[in-house]
């Protein structure tokens, strides 16, 4: 295989691997912000369940002052009771008192059910506030998993462009400006293989003379369609001993 075509075959594997870090660590980020809108969507559902509870908590002294004044009323007319002289006047009071005590029994079924309510809201808010913990424990393992993967791809790209370094500086100054040039209108992938006649990058036949020429990978040859470097990687020899395969 040619020299240089080797060189360039071990600088896209190079280039593909800084490229795919450089986009995970351009994802940091929108990561980031993920974590932060799962950790507000679980304090919101714990606030909300908390207010609930207060708003019901509310409903119910609200109703018990209600219960207070009617009792007042009561106390007040059973008073009058005492001190009435005609049967009429009797009959008027024992009907604002027959209308106060239905009063306080529905206020006291409305406490009842603001009661049991709060029941369900009491377990609804323990229940966002334990998913709340829990997101908050998930979300700070994988910021540290995250912090992590970061410091390891920064470590590895440093590393990756020491290497390339004296890789570019080995290749035919005319070669790599060819690699250079396809990588930058190419999403940085210059080099394809060619196999069964194809590129298998933008999948376009290759000329018989072109493919033919490619398989030897003893010159610079480019895809006349996406104009991406060829190259050819020969199948491995068949093992010994192995059988014939099936026609």
């Amino acid at each position: 295989m040619n020299a240089d075509i080797e060189r360039l075959i071990a600088l896209q594997r190079l280039d593909s691997t800084v490229l795919d870090a450089q986009r995970r660590l351009s994802d940091e980020p929108g990561r980031l912000q993920a974590f932060d809108a799962r950790l507000e969507a679980a304090r919101a559902a714990s606030a909300s369940a908390k207010e609930r509870l207060g708003e019901n908590q509310t409903a119910r002294r609200a109703i018990e002052k209600d219960v207070a004044v009617q009792q007042g009323r009561l106390s007040k007319f059973r008073d009058q009771l005492m001190a009435v002289k005609t049967n009429i006047e009797y009959q008027a009071i024992q009907k604002e008192i027959e209308f106060a005590q239905k009063e306080v029994k529905a206020l006291e079924d409305g406490i009842l059910e603001r009661m049991l309510e709060a029941d369900e809201l009491t377990a609804a808010l323990k229940r966002a506030e334990s998913e709340l913990a829990a997101e908050q424990r998930a979300v700070d393992a994988e910021r540290r998993t995250l912090t992590s993967e970061l410091s390891e791809l920064k470590t590895t790209l440093d590393r990756l462009t020491k290497e390339r370094t004296p890789l570019v500086a080995s290749l035919n100054p005319k070669t790599f400006a060819i690699f250079d040039t396809v990588s930058k209108r190419r999403n940085g992938v210059a080099m394809a293989q060619a196999r069964d006649g194809i590129c298998t990058i933008c999948h376009v036949r290759l000329r018989p003379q072109v493919y033919n020429t490619v398989l030897r990978n003893e010159e610079i040859l480019q895809c006349d369609h996406c104009n991406r470097i060829l190259y050819h990687i020969p199948a491995p020899p068949a093992a010994a001993g192995a059988p014939p395969p099936l026609s």
